[in-house]
């Protein structure tokens, strides 16, 4: 099966072209003198260039190294024994790095630190609570890992009032075993339905990918399971191997499914639903939180 998965070579669809802008020449050298890391370069996003040229950015905190080994993955992943300690001056650097881009929506995200007591939870709230210092009109939205389900570091992040909530469950729970084999199905749902529970205010978002093996019906099943959860918005995007060493891709999904998947996250109920190859769950993120203000001025 590897060799025929090895085979398949990507559609017309899926080539895009690769932007060397100055704008993005000028993002990249602003990450580099203030020793930011991107989920955009660290996890070979294929928008990168897009985003880069529009002075758009998504930074990962907590460093570059994760403590997890998920197959579809390529960020790198801490050795047993290693250590990486926390950057205190990140957060400040972050806000400059806001300042100097002009940015009006913010995405946090960050590598998975179960070597860490609280996951990392204190170190999102630091650096959503230094934007807001700076300029409490900007919009933030976090997307964190699971933190081992443990309610007080879901608090901490929460508390700190992002204007969206985001965590990925990433793929459907058959394949949690193959693709994500530290993580738990579960677990995620549990995390979204805590926070929905206890802060209805927040806007709860999640996202998945597809070509993984999944079955149709195993994406219209997870998406009504997202939807009982409590998520308000989905994005869901096709898996693109990072490399040789990470999971095959076993499909390349055809646009036509990507719009069935999105008719159908609408007809279940999402007020937002962002479906297509190219599809991440960061990617053009500001987009979706302005069609949904009617949303924030209901529970705002």
């Amino acid at each position: 099966m590897e060799k025929n998965r090895e085979a398949l070579k990507k559609p017309l669809w899926l080539r895009k072209k690769v932007e060397y802008s100055e704008k993005r020449h000028s993002v990249k050298n602003i990450l580099h003198d203030l020793d930011l890391n991107t989920v955009c370069s660290h996890a070979r996003c294929p928008n990168l260039s897009e985003c880069y040229s529009s002075k758009r950015a998504t930074f990962m905190i907590l460093g570059n190294k994760c403590t997890r080994n998920c197959t579809f993955c390529a960020v790198e992943c801490l050795k047993p024994g290693q250590n990486l300690s926390l950057d205190e001056d990140e957060p400040e650097r972050i806000c400059k790095a806001v300042k100097l881009l002009g940015l009006r929506y913010v995405v946090i995200t960050s590598v998975t630190r179960d070597d860490i007591p609280d996951g990392g939870a204190m170190q999102f709230a630091r650096t959503v609570l230094a934007i807001k210092k700076y300029d409490d009109t900007i919009k933030i939205e976090v997307l964190t890992p699971d933190f081992l389900g443990r309610r007080r570091s879901i608090d901490t992040v929460a508390n700190c009032v992002p204007d969206v909530y985001n965590h990925n469950i990433e793929t459907v729970p058959r394949l949690y075993k193959q693709v994500r084999p530290q993580a738990d199905y579960q677990r995620s749902i549990q995390l979204l339905k805590y926070l929905k529970a206890n802060y209805p205010a927040l806007m709860l978002k999640s996202g998945f990918m597809v070509g993984l093996g999944e079955s149709k019906q195993e994406v219209i099943k997870l998406l009504h399971e997202l939807k009982t959860a409590g998520c308000d918005a989905v994005t869901i995007g096709q898996y693109l191997r990072p490399s040789r060493a990470n999971f095959p891709v076993q499909e390349y999904v055809h646009p036509d499914i990507f719009r069935y998947y999105e008719n159908e996250a609408k007809r279940i109920g999402f007020l937002y639903v962002a479906s297509g190859p190219y599809v991440r769950s960061s990617y053009m993120a500001h987009e979706g939180y302005e069609r949904l203000k009617d949303w924030v001025d209901r529970v705002s």
